[in-house]
């Protein structure tokens, strides 16, 4: 599964918001609704747009936790 902590976790520190990936990168709320919930897949060049904006590596965006 793939998780999206990271990616909350950095936005926190740095204090911005969430919307603010969605406003600047043109991100889908749907896209955005899936980070926020770890409910789903991201495509790579979301995350690439995202690494890009952050200036950060593609694991302080995501992390992958093993299936149970």
């Amino acid at each position: 599964m793939i998780n999206y902590a990271p990616l909350r976790a950095l936005l926190a520190r740095q204090k911005r918001p969430m919307q603010e990936l969605r406003d600047k990168l043109s991100i889908g709320t749907n896209t955005i609704s899936k980070m926020n919930n770890d409910s789903g897949y991201v495509s790579l060049e979301v995350i690439d747009r995202i690494c890009n904006y952050l200036d950060c590596r593609i694991e302080d965006v995501l992390e992958h936790v093993k299936d149970k």
